[in-house]
């Protein structure tokens, strides 16, 4: 069920409100009166969404052996769109519209007859849809963490976000933001007094002549760039220093760069590639792109700290998670240890994230950064291994 079984996909939340001091009955009914199919909130594209409790796509009986699980309370949002086939709508205008002009003396319909024919067919297909034959559902998983106070949500795409936000915020009284670069590198930088660095941040030039600007960030202010900046550190990182990184918290984590790659052109002008290699940034057309400007977007990586390994996608500007592949659980607990024990693992999987983005903003945040970025900028001029 959701993020209890198979690889992982998700975006993050902060609830801006206090965190439950436990999920409980008042939480499952609240599921329940926003439940998908009994108050649907239709937006003006006509899409429905509400919530379902996770076993199937009909699945709308909330409880606590399956919706609360080891501190979380799961559950999933189900979004109903209501598209008419526009093949079948011109046939039946078609066929309207060869009845009504049968015996006109021209041959030809008119315009009149055109619009009326065009009227029957959409009411004809409008009285077919009411039975839901037209409608596609599809289910996204959400869980809310109470001990971090957030929320995890099955995608990488921002496409159902104001969705989620919407029936969450109706839902539960709490407004939901999502944590992107930006706003978690200025989340992390308040663990070390270096926020006003994070506000005065502006791209990095790792080769000469780089755009001071980056295609894909609408909102220079979000300061979604120091994604890429980090998947570009962590590339020059394991290829001049090491594959293993001390963390704050004293642990270590050892990391590789693996499986897929994807560079774009900052100033949108020599498109973007997308590398596919058990290790695609050995290859000499990722090092040409990156000396050429380009950032990466997104990045494989194998990430091993505390005897666990995980392997995920991770998303530049969002930092959201694809097809996370979390450790086995214990094989001898039982159904009900396994499901506490996979709670566990996702904690710690956006624990070792959150802690190897820190390891980066204390670099970057600081007075560091400046030799930092001289080494990377001799780095990519060489394009040499070791040339730093």
């Amino acid at each position: 069920m959701g993020f209890f079984a198979g690889r992982v996909t998700c975006l993050r939340f902060k609830v801006n409100g206090p965190a439950p001091r436990q999920f409980d009955d008042e939480h499952l009914a609240r599921l329940s009166d926003h439940q998908a199919g009994r108050q649907r909130i239709a937006s003006a594209d006509g899409v429905e969404t509400g919530w379902t409790a996770g076993e199937h796509i009909l699945d709308t009986d909330f409880g606590f052996e399956k919706n609360i699980i080891n501190d979380t309370l799961n559950f999933e949002l189900r979004v109903d769109t209501e598209k008419l086939p526009g093949d079948l709508l011109r046939a039946y205008i078609a066929v309207e519209l060869k009845a009504l002009s049968k015996d006109n003396p021209s041959g030809f319909a008119s315009a009149r007859q055109k619009r009326e024919a065009k009227e029957i067919a959409r009411q004809r297909l409008e009285q077919e849809a009411k039975d839901g034959r037209y409608r596609k559902r599809k289910c996204v998983p959400v869980l809310w963490d109470r001990q971090t106070n957030e929320v995890l949500f099955g995608a990488t795409s921002l496409t159902q976000v104001d969705r989620l936000t919407s029936l969450f915020e109706q839902t539960f009284g709490h407004e939901l933001e999502c944590v992107t670069a930006g706003r978690r590198a200025y989340q992390l930088a308040e663990l070390h007094s270096l926020t006003r660095s994070v506000d005065d941040a502006a791209p990095s030039a790792f080769v000469p002549n780089a755009s001071p600007d980056i295609a894909w960030i609408a909102d220079d202010s979000s300061r979604d760039f120091i994604g890429n900046e980090f998947l570009l550190w962590l590339w020059y990182y394991t290829d001049i220093e090491s594959d293993t990184l001390k963390l704050l918290d004293g642990s270590e984590v050892t990391l590789m760069l693996a499986r897929t790659l994807n560079l774009e052109c900052p100033r949108g002008q020599t498109g973007h590639e997308t590398i596919t290699h058990e290790g695609p940034t050995r290859l000499p057309e990722a090092r040409r792109a990156i000396q050429s400007g380009k950032l990466p977007r997104k990045v494989g990586l194998t990430l091993v700290r505390n005897s666990d390994q995980y392997e995920l996608t991770l998303h530049a500007e969002t930092l959201g998670v694809g097809g996370a592949k979390l450790p086995p659980p214990d094989e001898g607990a039982d159904a009900r240890g396994k499901l506490d024990d996979r709670a566990n693992q996702l904690r710690e999987l956006t624990q070792t994230l959150d802690l190897l983005y820190d390891a980066f903003g204390q670099k970057r945040f600081s007075g560091a950064w400046q030799a930092e970025l001289e080494g990377m900028q001799k780095w990519l001029k060489r394009g040499e291994r070791n040339a730093a």
